[in-house]
């Protein structure tokens, strides 16, 4: 039975890939505007996770409002994947007129000091396009994806993101040493960094509530002398925004446990101040806010 779940699930996602790449652009999106539309009137799992983690984030909000914005969330998402499925067809000039940056002269200072930098960014915007417009620009992004089900899919994943120029490592392997051995040599690591609910994960307050979040861009940091720093993508009318903060300093009078803890906190802080600037483009869906554990 599982077989033949994710046998459908990769039918459904290829065809569409396909079926989306060939439609004109307008139709395309509004195609995914429907899906939006749809999933947010079924009311699933999904859409209802999304919409607790607005409620933390915002919690003042009266419901019409809250339900606006898990519309424009549910949009986002959408969004998401309907620039995915296009965005390999996009010419280098069209990459480049669709994205906005602040403080990108943080993160060009910080590819040029030669030590190798760390971005650590939440589930918001398109980071594909993100990661796109800096390769292309001849900026080669190293990642890390997690493993998906079916295999087929997540290998469909990885030859569409490394077509784009990416390096992309599959998380369910030991990566730490090879994303160590990038940065040592000068290079950039992208971490998607907001949810990590395994028990390696750091416990963190995240928007008056505990959350767990990967210690990867932490650890990094710490074994390394790479720059750490943040990017926050969110959609705008012509593509994405990039907003770069930081740098984020390592003190090395601490435990590597205390640090580790410290530097994911300070994360967790500026995803949290990003997050507020535009909540509908975090289209958070998974559990975020956990109960604390003792370790």
């Amino acid at each position: 039975m599982k077989a033949i779940q994710e046998f459908l699930t990769y039918l459904i996602y290829s065809a569409l890939w396909r079926i989306v790449r060939l439609l004109p652009e307008r139709t395309a999106y509004k195609f995914f505007e429907r899906i939006a539309e749809r999933a947010y009137r079924k009311n699933g799992k999904r859409i209802a996770r999304l919409r607790e983690n607005y409620r933390q984030v915002l919690p003042l909000l009266e419901n019409d409002e809250l339900e606006a914005l898990v519309r424009s969330g549910v949009s986002s998402a959408m969004r998401y994947w309907c620039d995915t499925f296009r965005i390999s067809d996009w010419s280098q000039e069209r990459v480049a007129a669709t994205v906005t940056t602040e403080n990108n002269e943080l993160f060009l200072d910080s590819v040029k000091s030669g030590k190798g930098v760390i971005i650590a960014l939440p589930h918001a915007g398109n980071w594909d396009h993100a990661g796109l417009y800096y390769c292309s620009q001849g900026i080669k992004v190293h990642t890390v994806a997690e493993h998906l089900r079916p295999e087929r899919l997540f290998r469909r994943f990885l030859a569409h993101r490394e077509r784009m120029g990416m390096k992309v490592l599959d998380l369910e392997e030991k990566v730490t040493d090879q994303l160590i051995n990038f940065l040592q040599e000068g290079k950039l690591v992208a971490l998607v960094a907001d949810r990590d609910l395994s028990r390696s994960g750091v416990d963190v307050e995240f928007f008056d509530a505990n959350a767990r979040m990967p210690a990867g861009p932490a650890l990094l940091a710490i074994k390394t002398e790479a720059n750490l720093i943040t990017a926050y993508v969110s959609f705008t009318d012509i593509g994405i925004n990039i907003r770069f903060s930081g740098p984020f300093l390592v003190r090395r009078s601490q435990s590597e446990s205390d640090e580790i803890q410290r530097l994911t906190q300070e994360l967790a802080n500026q995803f949290a101040r990003d997050i507020k600037s535009d909540p509908s483009s975090w289209h958070m869906q998974q559990r975020i806010f956990v109960e604390r554990v003792n370790k």
